[in-house]
C-alpha cells in the first residue's frame, strides 16, 4: 500500500486553515495536493482530532492484519 506524504497532524493543520478562511485552490497550490486530496480528507477527518486520526489508522492495520489471518487460515483448512 502506498505511504501517504501527509502525516495526520499535517492533514489536520491542512483543515483547519481552510475553517479560517483560506481559499481551498491556496491550500492546494501551497502545500501540493490535488483539491480531490483535500475535499476527500475533509469528508473523512472533518470532526477529528490528529491524536483520533492516529488511532483510526492503527485500527485500521490491525483490521488488515486480522483479515489476512482469517484468510491464511480459511485456505489451510480447506
Amino acid at each position: 500500500m502506498k505511504k501517504s506524504r501527509f502525516t495526520g497532524s499535517r492533514i489536520m493543520s491542512i483543515l483547519k486553515q481552510a475553517e479560517n478562511g483560506v481559499a481551498v485552490s491556496e491550500l492546494c497550490r501551497g502545500h501540493g495536493m490535488s483539491s480531490a486530496s483535500f475535499y476527500k480528507w475533509r469528508a473523512k477527518y472533518g470532526g477529528l482530532d490528529a491524536s483520533m486520526i492516529s488511532e483510526m489508522k492503527s485500527m485500521a492495520e490491525e483490521n488488515r492484519r486480522l483479515k489476512r489471518m482469517f484468510a491464511d487460515l480459511r485456505v489451510l483448512s480447506d
